[in-house]
């Protein structure tokens, strides 16, 4: 992958402001629903968002740094190897975690002098089985293929890759479980598995709740009097929604059922729709000056009347 200071266009010396600002522009040029179809530009959203999800968290940020973790946020091999062989046994021998190897195989024999009754190790007797450790890996995952739920591949440190279907609704942080993917047992001992801790980059619009979606949607002087139709985006894509007339800011409007799909026997979530007035343009026409100028003196409101007093 590559260097996040790299994608995100910062120095290793950018402050946190700074990463944010550089993500948000980076975030708005690249977002999926400002290009439809454009394939390129979805796949640099979401290097983006990965970028960002790492360098955004502090620790992430030193441990990358220190050459702990890779771009991915996945550890990186120590210096010395993560696993050395110990003597061949009678199944042909497997791998153990660290340690010195005469030490270990003291410790290995030990255990198969105990499996066979402490009798000095005669043949027949029962070995020794060991689970396979459990080992953790992170994988960032887009904020809508969170919400919607996907199929995410997972490349690890050795080159194998893992196939992880991603739930609808699944939160950041949250731990995925893949059966018997984990470390290699101790004479046929049975495999550990494979734990995917999932981190959902952040969205430049939408903000969860649960299974509920919040977003600030701008509409114009004319759209909020007059009211009519607008198109507002979900994470399921772009969707019709009316305003009323006569809406103010901070007006908030609910899709129902546009943000976590029903799943495990919990009813899909809703999205809320927040409205914001924005002039634009319209703040310097001439006959909306003059409107206004005539129309004020007229229709005296104190809109923070509330807020002065005591």
């Amino acid at each position: 992958m590559e260097d996040p200071y790299k994608v995100l266009g910062v120095t290793r010396e950018a402050s946190a402001d700074d990463i944010r600002t550089a993500y948000r522009k980076l975030a708005k040029q690249h977002h999926p629903d400002l290009n439809p179809g454009d394939k390129a530009s979805e796949e640099r959203f979401k290097t983006i968002s990965a970028a960002y999800e790492l360098l955004s968290d502090p620790d992430k940020r030193g441990r990358y740094d220190r050459g702990e973790i890779d771009a991915s946020g996945a550890e990186r091999p120590p210096e010395r190897p993560f696993y050395r062989g110990f003597a061949e046994g009678q199944e042909g021998g497997k791998y153990h975690r660290g340690g010195d190897a005469d030490d270990l195989n003291d410790i290995f024999a030990s255990f198969f002098r105990q499996g066979r009754g402490g009798g000095g190790g005669a043949a027949g007797g029962p070995e020794f089985r060991l689970r396979g450790e459990d080992r953790l890996y992170v994988l960032p995952v887009d904020f809508t293929d969170a919400v919607a739920g996907a199929m995410r591949r997972l490349t690890l440190p050795d080159g194998k890759n893992l196939d992880v279907t991603i739930p609808p609704g699944t939160e950041d942080g949250q731990v995925l479980r893949l059966r018997g993917q984990g470390g290699p047992g101790l004479n046929d001992g049975p495999p550990g598995d494979a734990l995917i801790e999932v981190h959902v980059a952040p969205h430049p619009f939408f903000r969860r709740e649960g299974d509920d979606i919040h977003i600030e949607v701008p509409v114009t002087l004319a759209e909020a009097v007059l009211g009519g139709r607008i198109t507002v985006p979900t994470p399921s894509g772009p969707v019709a929604m009316t305003v009323p007339k006569q809406s103010d800011s901070g007006t908030r409007l609910r899709l129902r059922g546009k943000c976590v799909p029903a799943h495990r026997g919990r009813p899909a979530g809703d999205q809320y729709v927040t409205l914001r007035i924005v002039l634009g343009e319209n703040a310097a026409d001439r006959e909306l000056v003059e409107f206004l100028e005539r129309w004020a003196p007229g229709h005296a409101f104190d809109p923070r009347r509330s807020m002065l007093q005591s």
